[in-house]
C-alpha cells in the first residue's frame, strides 16, 4: 500500500470565500486575483493533486495577490478530475499517468501570454506545491519567460543531469517529515545543483513538517506548525520579490 502523502484529512476544511473571480483563457480555466492597484508583476500558482478548486490553493492566489502581484491558479489538470480524499492510493500511479506534471508546457505557454497580453504582466514568476511543486521543477528546466520559481515539496523525480540545468532562480522548500521524500533526495539535489546549477538556488528544509505544511489556511494549522508554516511562505514570497 502507498503511503497516504497527506498527514492531515484534506477533507476537513473550515469554509473559505475567494477573493478572486474565475476566468476562461482559451481551453483552460482559471483562478486569478489581482492587487487593488496596477501592477505589472505576476505569478502563476500550480495547484497540488486535489486540483485549481481546492480551497487551500485559492487562499494561497489570494495570499500571493495580496503581496502586490497578479496572481493566477489555472486548471492544469484541464477539466480532467482531480485527486479525492475518497480515491484509493492504491490507484494513484494510474491517476499519475493521467496527470503528468512534465506535460504541463502547452497550458504554461497558454496563461504567461494572457498575463502578458491581457494583463500588462512584464515578470512573471511561478510557485507550485507538491504535484505544482514538480511541475515548477520541470517549468523551470524547459521555460526562460518564468523569471523566477518556487517548487514546494514537489518529488524529485528523474535523475539525470538535464534536471539540474535551471533557466532562472529557483527554490526548493521541503518539510522534515516529509514522507514522500527522503533526505537522501534532497542532499543529492543539493550535490547537483552544485555541479550543474548556473543560476540562484536555494534548498530549505523546515523542522518537524509533513508533506503539503505549507497550503494551510490559519485556522486550520496546529499551533506547533504555525511559525514554520508562516516562515516558509514569507521565505516563498521574499524569493519572488527579490527576482521580480
Amino acid at each position: 500500500k502507498m503511503a497516504d502523502p497527506f498527514l492531515y484529512d484534506s477533507g476537513e476544511r473550515s469554509r473559505y470565500r475567494c477573493l478572486g473571480q474565475e476566468v476562461q483563457i482559451e481551453h483552460i480555466k482559471a483562478y486569478i486575483c489581482k492587487p487593488s492597484f496596477f501592477t505589472d508583476k505576476a505569478v502563476i500558482v500550480i495547484h497540488d493533486i486535489f486540483g485549481w478548486l481546492f480551497p487551500d490553493i485559492r487562499y494561497i492566489v489570494d495570499l500571493v495577490a495580496a503581496h502586490g502581484y497578479i496572481a493566477i491558479c489555472p486548471d492544469f489538470f484541464k477539466g480532467k478530475e482531480p485527486w479525492k480524499t475518497t480515491d484509493h492510493w492504491a490507484d494513484f500511479a494510474d491517476w499519475m499517468k493521467d496527470h503528468d506534471p512534465m506535460k504541463v508546457d502547452r497550458e504554461a505557454d497558454v496563461v504567461l501570454k494572457y498575463l502578458k497580453e491581457q494583463c500588462g504582466a512584464k515578470k512573471i514568476g511561478i510557485v507550485g506545491f507538491s504535484w505544482g511543486g514538480m511541475a515548477v521543477h520541470h517549468l523551470m528546466l524547459k521555460n526562460p519567460q518564468l523569471n523566477a520559481g518556487v517548487s514546494l515539496y514537489g518529488r524529485i523525480i528523474r535523475d539525470s543531469d538535464e534536471r539540474y540545468s535551471l533557466l532562472n532562480p529557483t527554490f526548493f522548500i521541503f518539510g522534515e517529515k516529509d514522507h514522500t521524500i527522503s533526505y537522501d533526495q534532497i542532499t543529492l539535489l543539493e550535490e547537483k545543483l552544485k555541479q550543474y546549477c548556473k543560476v540562484a538556488y536555494k534548498i530549505k528544509v523546515y523542522p518537524g513538517q509533513v508533506h503539503g505544511f505549507a497550503q494551510l489556511k490559519p485556522e486550520d494549522m496546529k499551533p506547533q506548525d504555525k511559525p514554520y508554516i508562516e516562515e516558509a511562505r514569507q521565505d516563498m514570497i521574499d524569493w519572488i520579490k527579490m527576482y521580480i
